[in-house]
């Protein structure tokens, strides 16, 4: 268990509510916890990193989740691209 887990709003609560059959209609419980929850940036956080593929994770679904990756790999390339346009020389 992850020290985060330890302190989880969601810990000891029916995992059912955070795996739905339908996970777009049918989060807004887990995510309610979640908003309440101390340790919700870590959770999702992990589930990005281990790429989790089912349930709300720190508020967030599966769709939200890959949302997410995709502004942040748009951002960094972005990024990378300033970085590579003031470098002297293109280096």
């Amino acid at each position: 268990m992850k020290g985060w887990e330890q302190i989880a709003a969601c810990r000891g609560i029916d995992a059912s509510i955070f795996f739905p059959d339908d996970e777009d209609d049918n989060a807004d419980l887990a995510k309610e916890i979640c908003a309440g929850c101390s340790v919700s940036r870590p959770c999702l956080e992990y589930a990005i990193s281990v790429r989790e593929k089912e349930g709300v994770w720190g508020g967030a679904t599966q769709r939200e989740r890959r949302s997410i990756i995709r502004r942040r790999r748009r951002a960094a390339a972005r990024q990378r691209s300033l970085l590579e346009t003031e470098a002297p020389n293109g280096r």
